[in-house]
């Protein structure tokens, strides 16, 4: 691989960085049904927060966060 190489590469990352980062493209991903906010948490990932939460709490002998 020669130098000229490794600044393309660099400039496409950089390039699909900026246009990932854009207004326009975060305004087109929230049309689209996978990157839609859910309003409430799935129960079964409040779930398992819920545990987590309590794992942590019995590791450090505090009490569980609200």
């Amino acid at each position: 691989m020669n130098g000229n190489n490794g600044n393309k590469r660099a400039e496409l990352a950089n390039d699909i960085r900026r246009q990932a980062g854009s207004e326009a493209t975060k305004r087109f991903l929230r049309t689209l049904p996978a990157f839609r906010l859910e309003k409430e948490m799935p129960e079964r990932l409040s779930d398992l927060l819920d545990r987590l939460d309590g794992a942590d709490a019995k590791k450090t002998g505090g009490e569980r966060r609200q």
